[in-house]
């Protein structure tokens, strides 16, 4: 009589801490609001990982994109540039937020503290690793044109984060503001800009009224005014609609990021197709809100959900350095392809995927090191971390950490 075959340790460990971690977390807690944010954050990662080269260019590396060379590729873009649900989510838990914080007593100062102090804690360390590499590099010899390519790759994120703070300083105002007025104000710039050949720099008014209009919706999602799967359709047919039109006749361009040498760039400044692709993408997110709840009542996807909360800004910050880590370690063995070669065809498009486990292990490398300026050390046991302590339910015991909203 054969044996059947019992499950691993391993495979039981996890399964326990993901059953506990289910049981840790509020009934109340809205979980597709965590898995919004985790798939727009990877979402970002990914997309970066798949549209940004650094080709090896004689003695110095220079940035490159598959969508200069293969324009067709452009789809890519509208998969992964997915900052606009980044922003509709902070909203809805920003302006979810501040009203708990009013209803406890605590004050704006002290509610815009805790939320910025989360949010720039992990920024710390990379400043510092960059600031001692970018010395050692010019100290070295390193050319400058190649050092000048690495720190704009490896601190663009924070150029969001900045958007992001101003934003959620600005919450208790947002609460009262119709999404259509900064909608209004992205409209004329682009009309003044690329119809009346206004001055280039004015563009930059839409980096806060751009992303104001996704995180006014998530403020009406905290109202209520965004509950009927109506308003997803609206939102997403709609904003589908008019991104189509602009791009087929208004000199749009397709890519929702920014291509090398393209006369106009959709993202850096936020054009008025980006936020109106942005409006669709806020409308599926919408209404996957259901699905997604569905799915995260699985101990196992909410587990994974949980986890990527909790390290979402150490990903973000640190996902450029590990590809870059693994472009240069990689120089050591020549010129690899789909890592220093010109993105010009579907082979480095292939070699590209074939990649992507390595950025993975380097990123975890990086976790591994500098996530505790997210998460904070490490706790003996018996001593729960304070996020634990938030989040465990009476009569719930070995209760995991949960990120908080």
């Amino acid at each position: 009589m054969s044996r059947v075959p019992r499950p691993r340790p391993a495979l039981n460990a996890i399964r326990t801490a993901a059953h506990r971690i289910d049981k840790a977390t509020p009934a109340e807690r809205d979980r597709a609001v965590d898995a919004l944010r985790a798939l727009a954050i990877l979402g970002v990662v990914l997309g970066h990982w798949l549209v940004t080269a650094l080709v090896a260019d004689g003695g110095a590396l220079r940035t490159a994109s598959p969508l200069q060379h293969m324009p067709w590729l452009a789809p890519i873009s509208w998969v992964f540039q997915t900052l606009a649900v980044f922003f509709l989510v902070g909203g809805h838990v920003a302006t979810k937020s501040y009203a708990s914080a009013r209803a406890r007593g605590t004050t704006y100062g002290q509610w815009l503290r805790a939320r910025l102090g989360r949010l720039f804690r992990p920024v710390a360390a990379v400043l510092t690793l960059w600031t001692a590499a970018t010395a050692c590099l010019l100290a070295s010899g390193a050319d400058f044109a190649t050092v000048h390519t690495l720190v704009k790759l490896a601190l663009s994120p924070l150029w969001f984060l900045l958007v992001f703070a101003g934003l959620t300083a600005a919450t208790p105002l947002v609460t009262r503001i119709n999404p259509l007025w900064p909608l209004a104000v992205v409209l004329h710039v682009d009309l003044i800009r690329f119809g009346l050949g206004g001055p280039a720099w004015l563009g930059w008014v839409n980096v806060a009224a751009g992303w104001l209009v996704p995180y006014t919706l998530g403020a009406a999602w905290t109202r209520g005014e965004l509950d009927r799967r109506r308003a997803g359709w609206v939102l997403f047919t709609g904003g589908a609609a008019v991104t189509a039109a602009l791009v087929a006749w208004a000199g749009y361009p397709a890519s929702m990021v920014g291509v090398p040498g393209a006369a106009v760039s959709n993202l850096d400044p936020p054009t008025l197709a980006a936020v109106t692709f942005g409006l669709a993408q806020c409308g599926l997110a919408l209404l996957l809100r259901e699905p997604l709840r569905r799915v995260m009542r699985r101990p196992a996807a909410w587990a994974g959900i949980a986890f990527a909360n909790l390290s979402a800004m150490t990903i973000f910050l640190w996902h450029q350095t590990s590809m870059m880590a693994v472009t240069v370690l990689g120089l050591l063995a020549g010129r690899l392809p789909g890592l220093h070669t010109t993105p010009d065809g579907l082979g480095w498009v292939a070699a590209r995927l074939a990649w992507l486990p390595v950025f993975v292990l380097a990123l975890v490398v990086c976790w591994s090191a500098f996530r505790t300026h997210e998460q904070g050390p490490r706790r003996r046991a018996g001593r729960p971390s304070r996020v634990v302590r938030v989040h465990r339910r009476p009569g719930r015991a070995g209760a995991k950490a949960i990120p908080r909203a």
